[in-house]
């Protein structure tokens, strides 16, 4: 979940985001009872791209860490990919289930607290050590089922608005035999996107595409 202050940010930066990109496909029936349109312009999305960037300079680094650091290291990524691979085999709905419970195991700390600003978008390695709050819940669980084979077009992290609680949260969205699931920090189980009546979705996205969502 966001703070408060934060859904004005993201209100703002998302009003002023779609009036200038435009986008490059026609409308499109959505999940949360949405429709969407689709762009290739990942420009805007600055905390998104750096996070992607700093995940892969996380990944190709060498060298050795200690699993209880507060800065990532190679431990921590070994241990991940360790975790990974023994899901490799099962079968895809099984997957998704226990990458969402795995990673919902993570302790929720806000961006302020953590990183001293109001809104940071962590890099996978930043997670593992130093945990965060709802986009860095669905970034990780991103990444962790893209090495595990899922095609980007299955996936996308999904900004919404809680209509409930009256502010910004972030999810994943996964595409799967014809269905779509809902991966999220604040539902312990994994469940249909159908299902769910109190979120309005504002973008999705994933690292070639993002989708204006309106109701």
């Amino acid at each position: 979940m966001k703070p408060l202050g934060l859904t004005v940010v993201l209100a703002c930066f998302v009003f002023l985001l779609l009036s200038t990109v435009p986008v490059q496909a026609a409308v499109k029936p959505s999940f949360f009872g949405s429709k969407e349109t689709r762009s290739s312009n990942m420009k805007p999305f600055k905390k998104w791209n750096a996070a992607i960037a700093r995940y892969s300079k996380e990944a190709a680094a060498n060298g050795k860490g200690n699993c209880q650091a507060t800065k990532i290291n190679k431990c921590l990524y070994d241990k991940w990919n360790a975790y990974l691979a023994r899901l490799k085999g099962k079968s895809r709905l099984t997957i998704i289930e226990k990458i969402n419970t795995r990673m919902n195991k993570a302790r929720y700390i806000t961006d302020i607290n953590n990183w001293g600003k109001k809104d940071y978008w962590a890099s996978p390695g930043e997670f593992m050590s130093r945990f965060g709050d709802c986009e860095d819940y669905a970034i990780i669980k991103y990444l962790s089922l893209k090495k595990l084979g899922f095609k980007q077009g299955q996936l996308r992290v999904v900004a919404v608005k809680d209509l409930n609680l009256k502010i910004g949260h972030a999810i994943l969205v996964v595409y799967l035999d014809g269905k779509t699931y809902v991966l999220d920090n604040q539902i312990k189980q994994v469940v249909e996107a159908r299902t769910i009546r109190h979120y309005q979705p504002v973008f999705s996205i994933n690292e070639t595409n993002w989708w204006r969502h309106r109701v």
